[in-house]
């Protein structure tokens, strides 16, 4: 991210408030380094407060997939971050929030992958509650819904945006929708319910999938766009 930073001459003294979507390392890995960056104290860091868990998935072998120790709550602090960890939505600002945990509502949405967490002594199904997104709520346009992973399914995020705003017009949505191991079935399915909300435009990649890409292109033709490294958006 820093290195890409760069390239996009923009420099890391600007960042007032970090947003971890979710606990894996893909998304939290290198945190501790930014904040040293940045070079000021107190830069808020905010995420669920389940974020720190242990997260591990078993197949094809046993993987840790959590936050790495070299950006544990320690390292986040020594290196200049107060920790903001709620399940509950947090306003960055004036009409951009966090999610918070998100409600699940559909019956065909799932985690997308096998993962594992410890409960009680005991191996259970890891569930993501962690999983946030930020919505922007941009006047006279509608939502703009900012997506990690949507381990927590983007129909339920968009639905639970929508409901946490009070806002029924989604702009567009940005961000991973963790589809590429998905069932045609529910790649068809998603690709329905989005288009129900009717967003103006939808640009997603990440761990979204060439299959369900093909299927959200289909379904929205031009207001499809794939996200690729160093977009960016003007709304």
């Amino acid at each position: 991210l820093i290195s890409n930073m760069k390239l996009m001459n923009i420099s890391p003294s600007i960042i007032d408030a970090i947003v971890l979507t979710h606990c894996h390392y893909d998304h939290t890995q290198g945190v501790a380094r930014m904040l040293k960056e940045i070079g000021r104290k107190d830069i808020q860091v905010i995420a669920h407060r389940d974020i720190f868990r242990l997260n591990f998935v078993t197949e094809p072998y046993l993987r840790h997939v959590g936050i790495m120790p070299g950006d544990s709550r320690e390292e986040i602090e020594r290196a200049g971050g107060t920790l903001l960890l709620t399940k509950d939505p947090v306003k960055l600002m004036s009409g951009i929030t966090t999610t918070g945990e998100v409600k699940r509502q559909t019956d065909f949405e799932q985690v997308g992958i096998a993962l594992k967490t410890i409960e009680g002594g005991e191996v259970v199904d890891d569930q993501m509650l962690d999983d946030i997104s930020v919505v922007a709520n941009v006047n006279g346009k509608g939502l703009v819904i900012v997506t990690g992973c949507s381990h927590a399914g983007i129909v339920n995020i968009a639905r639970h945006a929508m409901e946490l705003t009070g806002c029924e017009k989604i702009e567009g949505i940005i961000g991973g929708l963790h589809l590429v191991d998905a069932s045609d079935v529910r790649i068809k399915r998603t690709s329905e319910e989005l288009a129900k909300l009717n967003p103006k435009w939808i640009c997603v990649g990440h761990c979204t999938g060439f299959k369900a890409q093909v299927e959200l292109y289909l379904a929205f033709g031009e207001r499809f766009s794939p996200l690729q490294t160093g977009m960016q958006f003007e709304i």
